[in-house]
This record gives structure tokens, C-alpha cells and sequence, in this order.
């Protein structure tokens, strides 16, 4: 009997961080969160486009790295939560917090925002991926569902 040859791919996972863990900074409220994904973005878009991002943490809240999932247009942006958590899980992070940014400078969550938060956290509770917050961001501040109670 002949053995059959199938031709598949080989994946391979892999993660190099830039930086020294003592070189990353500790994310302890929103405010500092913010200010790191403030960094981020590209502040002559941010009334343009609306992006999504992700902040990506290890155990102890140190950002692993900020990836930048999707832009839409200027009243929505499209994201598929097993791109988010793909990168999670191939970074060995152990938390994530949600942005993204409102063209029009509204900070209040919209109900769409509201079901992807759920959708994601529903998610997370699956993967073994705490996510922290979803923070809406503006040019001229910021929302956390964290401090509103909304997580």
C-alpha cells in the first residue's frame, strides 16, 4: 500500500520585542493609557478616519505593543476580533485594551461600540485574555469604558 503525500504549510509563531521589560511602560490607569495611544496616532487623521487600535499587555501591565488593526472611513471602522486576537495570543499577552477614535470628536460610545466591547470581551473570557478598557479617543481627550463602569 502507497503511502499518500499531502502538501501543506508549515505556520511558525514568533515575537520579538524591541525593548527590555524594564523599558516598557506600566499601564495603571486610563489616563496613562491614553497618553500611549495618543503617541500612536497620526493626530492629522484623527478628525479624517477612524482607526482601531490595540494596546497589548503582559502580566504585569507593561505594553508589549500597540497594534494598529484597522481604518475605515469617517463614520466607522470594520474590525474582525480574530485579528486582534491572533496578535494577542502570538505576543503572550495576558490583557488587552481596546481604541479607537471618533472622527467627529464625540466621545460617547455608540451602540455599535458598545456590542463590539461586549463581543470582544465575550472573547477574551474564552482565549484567557483580560480585556482591560476600550478607550474612545479625540484631539481634544478621551472616554474609558473602564471608568464609566461600562466593562
Amino acid at each position: 500500500m502507497e503511502k499518500q503525500v499531502f502538501k501543506v504549510s508549515e505556520i511558525e509563531i514568533s515575537y520579538r520585542p524591541a525593548f527590555k521589560l524594564s523599558e516598557r511602560p506600566k499601564v495603571t490607569s486610563s489616563n496613562i493609557a491614553y497618553s500611549i495611544l495618543d503617541q500612536s496616532w497620526d493626530h492629522n487623521k484623527m478628525e479624517l478616519l477612524e482607526e482601531f487600535k490595540v494596546l497589548l499587555l503582559n502580566r504585569q501591565n507593561r505594553v508589549l505593543g500597540v497594534l494598529n488593526v484597522a481604518q475605515g472611513g469617517f463614520s466607522e471602522v470594520m474590525i474582525d476580533p480574530k485579528v486582534v486576537f491572533s496578535a494577542a495570543l502570538k505576543a503572550c499577552a495576558s490583557g488587552i485594551i481596546l481604541s479607537h477614535n471618533h472622527p467627529s470628536s464625540e466621545l460617547s460610545p455608540s451602540e455599535a461600540d458598545i456590542r463590539l466591547t461586549r463581543k470582544m470581551l465575550e472573547g477574551g473570557k474564552l482565549l484567557g485574555i483580560e480585556v482591560l478598557d476600550h478607550i474612545i479617543v479625540s484631539a481634544y481627550g478621551y472616554y474609558s469604558f473602564g471608568d464609566e463602569g461600562m466593562m
